[in-house]
């Protein structure tokens, strides 16, 4: 493969024409963000979206470390002089990093091994010699091997062919057909076992796998990382087998050319390597990749959960109560209003006496008629359950007109001990903090979500046990992806939120705060360029993504960008109306009137602009400073709290996707414990995964198939839902 290969090679993988995989790569080389590209430079990428443009900048370097590493071994053994045209051509050849590193493997440096030290001495050319086969049986092998026995040399000639033995095994389970057809035998027959390596009592969660066997190749992602996470805990003892005299007859016949004087000391040496070399290396290899796989399938599966979670619908314009339960330390409490400032706290006891109880009752119905709260917000951890039911009998009792909903705390606590947090709110304990949190989620979901490590967000699975690093780079990703598509308010937007816009460094952002506290709002996005270490190339990445509902310039309440404001005041103009008319509720209503008529690719010809450019404008103009959050369902928000014991196979509820895993989807029915709908019962329709059915945040209508009060699990299903009451 050469360099001009590979938009070729990327626009076959993911269809599309080797001129957009062409622009993107100039686009990315040239510090583009891919964000900005997606959504600014259309023209240049033929309207590739976001995830095929993300998509062409993984393949790139991934081939272009493959480019590099040919280099690098072809250099290598050119200086060991070595290389032959065909072993130059092979290298040249391969196509993954894997065929390259069985290429190099005779030829890496090593530890000495046996085939080292009898190479030492001599031996090799009497392995060549074993390996060609021209003496037939019944010559004298003492007498072939004696040459290389004496001082210096091999002590006898029983040792001198032990030696040639290990050139051989050493130099059979290097070659890289013969690893390749091994590697391929042993995935079609490998299996992995795993035994119980402890008590049950010790392990429950691991009781599945007490006696458990699978062919590697059908182990699905969730099974193996559960699989390591138990052997890692010293739970499992797993192991790793296959039929290992079919792999070896297989590398025999490669080997082995027809009878001769050699036959049984070739037979000892590829047995011998194939068992103390190549099986071990090729165990850890397949292990690995198996490993592997299912860690980027999980953080895959997290990133897709994380992102629907960040872009749920914000419950705008509530005076939200948030409330963070728990037992022994009681109930935090926070008012927030509805651009999120702290109103009022306290500490309430829903658990403990009767006289604490209706102390509760009393203080909260005062907070609710004070404050004129509409909502409230219940963290789903430690008495969340009691908390709802104090809350409901109390909405009730003093006709409150109050809806609540159960929000996901998960990562409020990492929250509240933060330095974030202690900069945000410094004169609340640390433990009222998290009530913020869980408030502030249901205004804007992102905005605060983004303040938090996304693998302590509690949508995931398994992420804990994988790739730290990548999944760190995965998440980010994710949350520039949402934190773009949604854009940020450049007057109100925390660092945490401006770090993620795109080209915005965490170091940039901290200067945009410190200048909007020092010199008020920004009046424009122009204005942004006065802000240190924010240049030219900086501002033409995050202009478009950064919003002024009340700026001066009204097209800077749009995602047109900067650089396009001339052609969108043409486009104004062609259809009669000005900037200013965005902030004029009957014009603005003329105006997207007008620009469902018109004919965006005649509007594009008639200005000598790029079509997709023009559609994107007029996007924007007929809905200017639109959340696109608005166009998703609202979280459902309840009065009533559903008790375990009223839920009887065939009842039919709402219920809203909590989380999203291999096996099904967990959904919040209103009572104690999330249902799991199993993915055979998601869809009538065959699914390939549960998020081809189903997303975090959905609202879904379930049917109760079986309730185990005493195992607290609720089996639902959603393709046995009546159609009468779907």
């Amino acid at each position: 493969m050469k360099a001009a290969d590979i938009p070729h090679l990327i626009a076959r993988e993911i269809a599309c024409t080797p001129q957009q995989v062409s622009s993107v790569s100039d686009l990315l080389d040239g510090g583009n963000t891919v964000p900005f590209i997606a959504r600014y430079r259309k023209e240049a990428t033929g309207g590739l979206d976001e995830e095929k443009i993300r998509s062409v900048e993984e393949r790139l370097t991934y081939l272009r470390n493959l480019l590099k590493r040919q280099e690098e071994i072809l250099a290598a053994i050119t200086a060991q002089e070595k290389l032959t045209p065909e072993l130059a051509t092979a290298i040249e050849s391969a196509a993954k990093l894997q065929e390259l590193e069985d290429l190099y493997l005779p030829f890496r440096p090593k530890k000495r091994t046996r085939a080292q030290a009898a190479r030492e001495l001599g031996l090799e050319p009497l392995a060549e010699r074993l390996l060609r086969q021209q003496e037939a049986p019944g010559a004298d092998r003492e007498a072939i091997a004696l040459p290389f026995t004496g001082e210096d040399k091999a002590p006898d000639a029983e040792a001198a062919l032990a030696g040639a033995r290990d050139i051989i095994a050493e130099q059979v389970t290097e070659r890289a057909d013969l690893r390749a057809q091994a590697r391929r035998l042993v995935w079609q027959q490998a299996e992995i076992a795993a035994v119980l390596a402890t008590s049950e009592q010790e392990a429950p969660e691991f009781l599945t796998y007490r006696d458990y066997r699978e062919p590697v190749r059908r182990m699905p992602p969730h099974r193996i990382l559960a699989i390591n996470r138990g052997e890692k805990r010293g739970a499992l003892a797993v192991t790793f087998a296959f039929p290992q005299e079919s792999v070896i007859d297989a590398l025999l016949k490669a080997v082995i050319i027809g009878p001769s004087l050699w036959e049984a000391d070739l037979r000892e040496a590829v047995t011998d390597g194939a068992k103390r070399l190549l099986f071990p290396s090729l165990e850890r290899e397949i292990r690995n990749q198996l490993t592997e796989t299912a860690e980027k399938h999980a953080i895959s599966i997290f990133g897709r959960n994380l992102k629907q979670l960040l872009l749920s619908p914000p419950l705008a314009g509530h005076t939200v109560i948030g409330l963070d339960p728990g037992y022994r330390t009681g109930c935090k409490v926070a008012v927030v209003n509805p651009q999120g400032t702290v109103l009022a706290t306290t500490v309430i006891y829903v658990t403990h006496s009767d006289a604490q109880k209706q102390k509760a009752a009393a203080e909260i119905a005062h907070l609710v008629r004070k404050h004129h709260i509409t909502l409230a917000a219940i963290g789903n951890g430690t008495a969340s359950y009691e908390t709802e039911t104090f809350l409901s009998q109390l909405i009730q009792d003093e006709q409150l007109p109050l809806h609540y909903l159960i929000v996901n705390e998960a990562g409020a606590s990492v929250y509240s001990a933060s330095k974030l947090a202690k900069d945000e709110l410094p004169d609340l304990d640390v433990t009222l903090r998290g009530a913020v949190s869980i408030a502030r989620r249901v205004q804007d979901p992102l905005a605060e979500l983004v303040k938090i490590e996304p693998k302590a967000i509690g949508v995931g699975q398994y992420q804990h046990d994988v790739n730290q690093k990548e999944l760190s780079s995965a998440l980010d990703t994710v949350i520039e992806s949402s934190v773009n598509h949604v854009g940020v308010d450049l007057n109100t937007a925390s660092i945490e939120l401006l770090k993620h816009v795109a080209g915005i460094s965490a170091a940039v952002a901290k200067n945009i705060v410190a200048t909007r506290d020092e010199n008020g709002p920004f009046p424009s996005r122009k204005a942004l360029l006065k802000v240190p270490r924010l240049g030219p190339a900086t501002f033409e990445q995050c202009a478009g993504f950064l919003r002024l509902p009340h700026g001066d310039q009204p097209l800077d309440r749009t995602p047109v960008h900067p650089e396009s404001y001339a052609l969108a005041e043409k486009i104004l103009a062609s259809l009669g109306f000005t900037p200013a008319d965005l902030g004029d509720k009957p014009r603005l209503a003329e105006l997207q009137q007008a620009i469902a008529k018109t004919d965006a690719r005649a509007l594009a010809t008639s200005l000598q602009a790029g079509e997709p450019t023009v559609r994107d404008i007029l996007d924007a103009l007929a809905k200017p400073g639109r959340d696109p959050r608005e166009d998703l369902p609202q979280p459902m928000t309840r009065k009533k709290i559903m008790h375990l014991d009223e839920l009887l196979p065939g009842t039919v509820l709402p219920g809203t996707v909590h989380n999203v895993t291999d096996f099904g989807a967990f959904v919040d029915i209103g009572v104690k414990v999330n249902g799991l709908v199993h993915r055979s019962e998601l869809s009538k329709k065959p699914i390939r995964h549960p998020l081809d059915a189903v997303s975090v945040g959905d609202q879904v209508t379930v049917v109760v198939l079986s309730v185990d009060a005493a195992r607290n699990r609720i089996a639902l299903s959603i393709k046995q839902v009546p159609d009468s009451a779907a």
